[in-house]
Formats: structure tokens, C-alpha cells, sequence
């Protein structure tokens, strides 16, 4: 069984070249001059087209199913004026384009304009998740933390999440700029607030199957474009 499918995390390096990362950062301007996080960048012509670049990278397409396509991606930025913690959790929502009624979806909420779903744990043990680093990464500046092995035990309680925790323990993610981490959704994560004042930029893509369950469909799924940045 692959590392990935048994920690449910993957450290790759070099997705993207130093030069890559600053180009993006120059189209991310108008988002991250006005707030710490956006979670729509798949509206964005050059993020779809990023978004199929890093699902083809060998290291990533040999864990990410070639059928699976990018249906959300979301900016997650951490500076001294933007600073902030996220406690252990599992990612339990998908972002849908309408309302269903199923008694297997729960948790409808809506989130800068797009509704959000809990669906059934088999749609969640289909996705993975590629964060991008845009910066250096490291044990100063919010790392992501992850609990090994967590993804594997399904929608978890509160009780079971101090349960996994205290028996596998936290395992701190860094990489350097350009550098990915590659997680199932499912995985318990958590970050701390940065003690550095440089930035720390994130590009979380998430990757699922084309089609859903349920009558449930992604709010956007990816494009057939190559990617063109220089």
C-alpha cells in the first residue's frame, strides 16, 4: 500500500519554480490586498489551467486519479495583519451548485456566495487536496499539523479526535516555496498562528471525481487547458 493511502499526507517538492510561485503571487493581488483567504480562485481562467499543471505532475497523478478534476480552489494567506489558528478537524464539506434533498447530505451552509454540503464519508474518501506553497513554509510561520493515519477511521467525534491524536500524535508540515502537501480531506489538520512577519500564501486545490451522488453537482469542475505560465 502507498505511504499516501497509509498516513493520508505526502510532502512533494518543486511543483512550482520560484519564478512560477511570484507569478502567481502578482495575479493574486487584487485577493490578497483585501483579505486573508478567498475560496473561489477556480473562477479565475489561470487557476484552472494551474490546476490541471499540478494534477499532472507524475508524483501527483500517481495518487490523484487521472479522471479527477479540480473543483475548488482556495487562497489561505497568513501575515502579521491576517493572523489566525484552526483547531484539529477533518474537511467535511464540498462546495455544490444547488440544494438537494437527501437524507444522506447534511450541514447546507453558504460561504462567500457558494452553498457547501456535508455528503456521505464515501464521496469524502474519494477527494484529495494539493496545498501549493507560495512561500517558504516552516515551523514559524503556521505549518500545517496532521495527525498520520486519521483519514481512515471516517467522520470522527470529538472524542475520537483527542482519541486518534493522543495514539498517532501530530506530525508538522513544512516545505519550501514552490513545494505542495499532498492530504486526503479527511486527514485531521490543524495550524497555529504565525510567529514570523513574512507572508505565508497557500493554494489548496481540491480534486474529486466528476460526478457526484445524491443528485448533488460541484459548483465548478475543472477545464481541459494546459497551463501557461512562464
Amino acid at each position: 500500500m502507498p505511504a499516501f493511502d497509509t498516513s493520508g499526507f505526502l510532502i512533494v517538492c518543486d511543483i512550482l519554480t520560484h519564478a512560477q510561485c511570484d507569478e502567481v503571487i502578482n495575479a493574486l493581488t487584487w485577493v490578497h490586498n483585501s483579505r486573508a483567504g478567498f475560496r473561489n480562485l477556480l473562477h479565475e481562467s489561470w487557476c484552472r489551467e494551474l490546476a490541471i499543471a499540478v494534477h499532472r505532475d507524475a508524483r501527483i497523478e500517481a495518487l490523484v486519479p487521472k479522471s479527477n478534476v479540480a473543483v475548488q480552489c482556495t487562497l489561505f494567506e497568513k501575515t502579521a495583519d491576517t493572523n489566525w489558528l484552526v483547531s484539529l478537524h477533518q474537511d467535511l464539506s464540498i462546495p455544490v451548485r444547488e440544494r438537494i434533498q437527501s437524507p444522506d447530505c447534511a450541514g447546507w451552509s453558504q460561504k462567500e456566495g457558494t452553498i457547501y454540503v456535508q455528503p456521505p464519508v464515501s464521496v469524502l474518501q474519494e477527494l484529495s487536496a494539493v496545498r501549493v506553497h507560495l512561500d517558504e513554509s516552516d515551523s514559524e510561520n503556521g505549518p500545517l499539523r496532521v495527525v498520520p493515519g486519521s483519514h481512515r477511521h471516517g467522520r470522527l467525534t470529538p472524542s475520537e479526535v483527542e482519541k486518534h491524536r493522543s495514539f498517532a500524535g501530530e506530525f508538522t508540515c513544512v516545505t519550501h516555496k514552490g513545494g505542495a502537501i499532498l492530504l486526503r480531506p479527511l486527514l485531521l489538520h490543524a495550524s497555529s498562528k504565525s510567529k514570523a512577519m513574512t507572508p505565508r500564501r497557500v493554494l489548496h486545490f481540491l480534486y474529486g471525481p466528476p460526478e457526484l451522488p445524491c443528485g448533488l453537482r460541484w459548483s465548478h469542475s475543472g477545464s481541459t487547458n494546459s497551463f501557461t505560465l512562464s
